[in-house]
């Protein structure tokens, strides 16, 4: 009886330590406790299928990537400016004062608009010279057909003739004088003493530095207004020294901004400078971007990649998140069907700080993993045990 009494508390002692053992089994091992989830299915080795709904699908984002051109280089910071070729910076001519304001910042003007009209009391005296030049001239004209006629009628003595001559010749170079003074100032030669400033060319008000009732003069530091056209825009970017050798003037660029994520924009070298910075040694390389649909604005930032001239060697642009490392080699996931993801190896030519780019691997518009790669490759991982 003693003896069945201990053989039934051995029995439940050794089945307590079972279970103490299995629960601590499954708290290190948990996907060995656990069955793999319905919505995940093993398809393969190297590949994993999700269903649609499955609670992966939150964490993992995938894209189209295109095969382009590889850069010469890693990308570079730029930034968006003005093209000084298609940019007016417009200030007042004259000195006066602020009546009325015609545009405002953004607006859209062309050639030749009326930006302010200002009262100027120097335009005033302009057009009075201009009136008074032209007078002038016209009664010195009908002296000089007079002195002409009676000259030809051996009336009047040829000194007086040629007096009458030279007096109309100053009259018509003073009127030209005040004219040309109207010219410069863009003013009509009218008396009221009312200047219009203009465009000078197509675009839109990008600054104003000008209110009503403002004094304004022509020796003012900062423009009135900038006018520019942005359908075309200028990238400044800082060339590393090590890279200066493989930029010229003509070549072509892509660039990349945050605010436009998976859009590249074709541009092109327009200028090389011929001096570095003393103190970054760097060469400031000016490139010309199209921007038809205004999506680049000034002083936004841009990634900057040199191409090769040729664009034979062709890559795919890889955010560095779509990329993991097993041992010495990389690897992407790809999705072949939907719900199917298949681990691929790929070989980095370029690397960059946001991005790097695969001249091996893929093929061009495949739906790559550009986020969740880490959480796939455990999920794989996991359903390899």
């Amino acid at each position: 009886m003693i003896v069945q009494i201990d053989l039934k508390k051995a029995a439940g002692a050794a089945a307590l330590l079972i279970a103490t053992i299995g629960g601590v089994l499954a708290m290190r091992h948990p996907h060995a406790a656990q069955a793999p989830s319905a919505a995940a299915s093993q398809a393969g080795r190297d590949s994993i299928s999700f269903a649609d709904g499955a609670p992966q699908w939150a964490s993992i984002k995938v894209e189209a990537l295109p095969v382009g051109a590889l850069p010469l280089s890693e990308p570079l910071n730029g930034r968006v400016v003005y093209d000084e070729d298609r940019t007016a910076r417009i200030s007042s001519p004259i000195a006066g004062r602020v009546t009325r304001l015609q545009v405002e910042p953004g607006d859209q003007v062309r050639a030749g608009a009326v930006l302010a009209t200002i009262d100027a009391p120097d335009l005033a005296t302009a057009q009075a010279d201009w009136h008074k030049a032209y007078a002038d001239e016209q009664r010195k004209h009908m002296a000089y057909d007079r002195a002409q006629t009676l000259y030809e009628g051996e009336v009047l003595a040829r000194k007086d003739y040629e007096s009458a001559q030279a007096d109309y010749q100053q009259a018509v170079a003073e009127t030209q004088r005040a004219a040309q003074r109207l010219k410069n100032l863009n003013a009509s030669a009218g008396a009221d003493g009312v200047f219009g400033l203009r465009a000078p060319l197509a675009g839109v008000v990008a600054e104003r530095r000008l209110n009503p009732g403002q004094e304004v003069r022509p020796d003012l530091p900062d423009p009135l207004f900038v006018v520019s056209d942005l359908h075309q825009l200028s990238v400044m970017v800082d060339v590393p020294e090590r890279s200066a050798g493989v930029v010229h003037a003509g070549q072509q660029v892509a660039l990349d901004s945050d605010a436009w994520p998976g859009e590249h924009f074709a541009a092109r070298v327009a200028h090389v400078g011929q001096t570095l910075d003393p103190v970054t040694h760097r060469v400031q390389v000016r490139c010309v971007v199209p921007n038809p649909d205004l999506k680049l604005k000034p002083e936004m930032f841009v990634r900057v990649a040199l191409l090769a001239d040729d664009g034979e060697r062709r890559a795919v642009q890889l955010p560095n998140g779509s990329l993991f490392v097993e041992g010495k080699y990389e690897f992407v996931f790809v999705e072949t069907r939907h719900g199917n993801f298949q681990k691929r190896r790929v070989h980095i030519a370029l690397r960059g700080h946001d991005s790097s780019y695969a001249d091996s691997g893929l093929k061009d518009g495949e739906r790559v993993v550009t986020e969740g790669a880490f959480l796939l490759n455990a999920e794989v991982a996991a359903h390899a045990e």
